[in-house]
């Protein structure tokens, strides 16, 4: 399903010292890497809601928040973030607002939560 609404802010801002964020970036959202990538994180909604993260997933051109069927045109953060010609890319943002992990692989919910945790 896609949706637009202008209303839907994407100021990454307003979750700091509320919430993390983890941003995953792709050029299609039938990618391997990206569906793996939310199938594995999907299945530990609880682990991740109890660590006070958000998930925003985004293209080129729209974005959803926490697995959400519901697409929104935009596509600020991307071009924030998302440099050269990079297909997949995950930012983890910390409640600071500061970045704490970047790569362009899968991430394990084991890695994830080992920083997110200090461990």
């Amino acid at each position: 399903m896609f949706c637009t609404l202008s209303s839907i802010s994407q100021d990454l801002d307003k979750h700091q010292w509320e919430s993390r964020v983890l941003l995953i970036f792709t050029d299609d959202r039938n990618a391997a890497d990206f569906k793996d990538q939310i199938k594995i994180l999907s299945a530990h909604k609880k682990e991740l809601a109890e660590r006070k993260l958000i998930v925003y997933q985004s293209t080129k051109n729209d974005f959803t928040i926490n697995f959400n069927e519901v697409w929104f045109s935009s596509n600020l953060i991307f071009k924030k973030y998302v440099h050269n010609r990079e297909r997949f890319k995950i930012l983890l943002m910390g409640l600071d607002g500061g970045i704490k992990l970047e790569q362009n692989t899968i991430l394990s919910p084991e890695k994830l939560f080992a920083i997110i945790d200090g461990t």
